[in-house]
């Protein structure tokens, strides 16, 4: 239950998107011709990214172009990130909220789902269930009321969190998904070691989200929107941006995400740390029907073309899309995905009470989520080394604009799996990830990596853990 403003932060003079420019954009890119789209792919494997008038002739281009941007969006993500996709699960730890968003199972007014806020033993228990299950990086989420000692309840969570153990592991790294508030609490959740900081504008359209938030702190707009600006003077380097898919014109919110990550950039130096694209879900107690649907085929071009315009950025993939879908999104872009995800507060624990925000389309388990990537060639990862190594915000992006990130992650991501295959993997996937990780190993080139990859995996077999470089 995060803390909203209980007094006045100030706001940058330049909004991160102009939504004008936006506007002229999708009118002068209408109809794009082939010839105009392979230039922009073109420039797009320089992997220095793409302007958003770039990315609309992407967005708005004929479908018979849709083959080679999609082949050239899994070539950038290659040549970034390689083929690792890393793992997490949310962590729900309150569904009240003051907010009445209209798609939100959460909203105020909702009198179908039962109210919880989880005491810091019931935090504890289910981060237990997450780390026997194998999880080391959890994403952590709750409702939004308007109460400044509300941080306090956060801050004592991401506390027990990391100071909550197994026999086998331990949660590495808490990622943080709240409402919009001060720069002081920004600097305090930075201080309680988070990793990224993520909010969702949901809808960059005004009027739009005026509409979808029609009461609650989180109607302001404007307060919403400049987020990410608080959070980088507090000192949070890295911060991820997304959209929910359906309530607008999807080419609209694409190329407003872009200008947010294009003003970031400009403003601050950094770019966001992660991208994320939820598509709206159907949820109990909420009578709600997007008004802008975006099909399966429209989303995977989303993907692709995001990949494309914003090479460096992670990706991420929740359990609102099914299985076979998120399959088919890794080739085009996708480098981290939530898996055996509960999105309710105590939703490990089996007997929950109904309270969940969205229903899940993904319902297999992180070992059979784990055992499907490998069987596509990819390789699982728990890595959580960047942050650790302080390889985050402008120092993270030195590395992984020039795609020399995946010379540290190839290496980390195999021994982090391997101490998945150890502890917790089924028989049937350990087999197939051990024939993985024998393959990954082929594929590193220098000796004198491979040589020190291969001794990291004899000391996790041997019982060693926690081996990052």
């Amino acid at each position: 239950m995060p803390v909203t403003a209980s007094y006045p932060s100030a706001s940058p003079t330049t909004m991160p998107i102009d939504p004008e420019r936006i506007e002229r954009i999708l009118e002068l890119t209408d109809r794009p011709s082939s010839d105009e789209v392979h230039a922009v792919l073109e420039a797009a494997l320089e992997l220095q990214g793409l302007s958003p008038e770039q990315a609309a002739v992407l967005l708005l281009a004929d479908p018979s172009d849709e083959g080679a941007i999609f082949r050239a969006a899994g070539e950038a993500k290659d040549r970034i990130y390689g083929n690792r996709i890393v793992l997490f699960a949310p962590l729900y730890v309150s569904n009240v909220c003051s907010n009445n968003c209209l798609y939100c199972s959460f909203r105020r007014d909702n009198r179908e789902i039962q109210r919880r806020v989880l005491s810091l033993e019931e935090i504890a228990d289910q981060v237990r269930i997450l780390e026997d299950m194998g999880h080391r990086r959890l994403l952590l989420e709750a409702g939004e009321v308007p109460h400044a000692e509300q941080l306090d309840f956060i801050l004592e969570a991401i506390e027990t969190i990391y100071a909550t153990r197994t026999e086998t592991g331990s949660i590495r790294r808490v990622n943080v998904n709240i409402a919009a508030t001060t720069v002081e609490a920004y600097a305090r959740l930075k201080a309680a070691g988070i990793g990224t900081y993520q909010l969702f504008q949901e809808s960059y359209h005004r009027p739009t989200y005026e509409r979808m938030h029609p009461y609650g702190p989180k109607r302001d707009y404007r307060y919403h929107l400049t987020a990410m600006d608080r959070a980088m003077r507090a000192g949070i380097d890295d911060v991820g941006l997304g959209v929910l898919f359906g309530l607008y014109d999807y080419r609209f919110e694409v190329l407003a995400l872009l200008c947010h990550a294009e003003y970031l950039e400009l403003e601050y130096g950094v770019g966001p740390h992660t991208l994320s694209v939820p598509r709206f879900r159907p949820a109990d107690g909420v009578d709600f029907e997007p008004p802008y649907p975006v099909t399966d085929a429209e989303f995977k071009r989303i993907v692709a073309v995001l990949r494309l315009a914003v090479p460096y950025t992670g990706i991420i993939l929740s359990t609102r899309e099914s299985a076979e879908l998120r399959n088919e999104l890794i080739s085009l872009g996708v480098s981290q995905m939530s898996a055996g995800s509960a999105t309710q507060p105590g939703g490990y624990r089996r007997g929950a009470p109904a309270g969940e925000q969205f229903h899940k389309a993904d319902e297999r388990s992180l070992d059979e989520v784990v055992r499907d990537i490998c069987k596509l060639g990819y390789l699982p990862s728990f890595c959580t080394a960047c942050y650790r190594s302080g390889r985050t915000g402008e120092r993270f992006m030195h590395l992984a604009k020039p795609g020399d990130i995946q010379k540290l992650c190839r290496p980390n991501a195999v021994a982090t799996f391997e101490e998945y295959l150890q502890d917790y993997a089924s028989p049937e996937t350990r087999a197939e990830g051990e024939r993985l990780v024998a393959h990954q190993l082929d594929l590193i080139e220098q000796d004198t990596v491979r040589t020190s990859t291969e001794r990291m995996l004899e000391r996790v077999r041997s019982g060693e853990r926690d081996l990052y470089v």
